[in-house]
């Protein structure tokens, strides 16, 4: 039996080790800079120092990012961040992992972007992961808003690709019992979706990991009763220019998307990398929610190296926004992420 949509909200509100930033959004430097000057104008005619009585914004500006890749446009969505304790979680030699976090200014725990990406085709609108919905709590979830502000609505979505059937790719499929994108077909690996949609698996998961198997089928089921679920094995050619990849390890079905057009490429990589100071100096280093953690350090050793010698753009799901960037290797085989120049 599906748990309700209701009952996974609460299961949910500190998923997968995420937990929320205490934090709230930094003062505008523009603003903070006029106010500044002001105090110190008005200051040659006051005694004391005057202050604008004004309450704090504390609302972010729309996250999206747009590129074209050849004659097709590629949007990187926010579905917002969740804070990651990546020294609990990485699977490698802790003082390594110490080490690296250190050299990049980072602490135990990281804040993490939760990355969907939008591709338009001129045919076709093709959305790759949904998002968290409501089920990590409030600082995910806004992958719907951050689609508006880019200029698209979700039921112009034609087509829904899948990386995996985690909660933090699933769990924006509904909103209120209703299917967020009405038009779209749903597409997703059938080794995923036969593990995570499986009453008999999901019985003999141990207790913690069986909201994993709910939100999964909560999201999914919905798409598959009205004929909106579509099943691929393995690399397969989905619409023109967009093709799935097999990337199996994180999941049992995880999957890559490449994108193509006039000569130019982009790959997706869903869930390659969790925390890139880290995991691209040392490939071996994994995850605890790997499936299977061999099968993962293969397939980031295999995607770092052909994007180093091949020079195309990858995309992260958790690579910092908008998780764009290209692969360097030097002469010693260290690869360095080289994130995309945007304003």
């Amino acid at each position: 039996m599906v748990a309700p949509r209701k009952t996974l909200d609460r299961l949910f509100t500190d998923s997968e080790g995420f937990a929320h930033p205490a934090g709230g959004d930094a003062v505008n430097p523009t603003r903070r800079g006029f106010l500044a000057v002001g105090c110190l104008c008005l200051a040659c005619s006051f005694a004391g120092p005057v202050f604008a009585d004004a309450p704090m914004a504390k609302s972010r500006a729309p996250k999206f990012y747009r590129l074209m890749v050849g004659d097709f446009e590629v949007t990187a969505l926010s579905d917002g961040t969740n804070m990651l304790p990546a020294t609990k979680l990485l699977q490698g030699d802790p003082a390594r992992i110490e080490d690296a976090l250190k050299r990049d200014y980072l602490g135990d725990v990281v804040e993490t972007s939760h990355n969907s990406f939008l591709v338009n085709t001129g045919a076709k609108l093709v959305l790759i992961d949904a998002g968290a919905g409501s089920l990590l709590g409030p600082t995910t979830g806004q992958l719907l808003s951050n689609l508006r502000a880019s200029g698209y609505r979700p039921e112009q979505v034609d087509e829904l690709y899948l990386t995996h059937l985690h909660t933090d790719h699933v769990g924006g499929l509904m909103a209120g019992g209703d299917r967020v994108f009405p038009n779209a077909i749903v597409r997703a690996d059938k080794r995923d979706t036969d593990y995570w949609l499986s009453e008999a698996n999901m019985r003999a998961a141990p207790a913690e990991a069986k909201r994993f198997f709910e939100a999964a089928a909560a999201s999914i089921t919905p798409y598959m009763r009205a004929g909106k679920l579509a099943v691929f094995e393995g690399d397969t050619d989905l619409v023109p220019g967009v093709r799935a990849q097999a990337a199996y390890g994180h999941t049992p079905g995880h999957t890559m998307y490449v994108v193509e057009s006039k000569g130019e490429k982009v790959v997706l990589w869903g869930d390659v990398v969790h925390v890139a100071a880290v995991q691209f100096k040392d490939p071996s280093v994994t995850i605890g929610y790997d499936g299977n953690a061999s099968e993962a350090a293969n397939v980031h050793r295999l995607a770092f190296a052909d994007a180093a010698k091949n020079g195309y753009i990858v995309g992260g799901a958790h690579i910092s926004f908008p998780g764009l960037g290209r692969v360097r290797r030097d002469a010693e085989n260290v690869y360095t992420y080289v994130p995309l120049s945007h304003d």
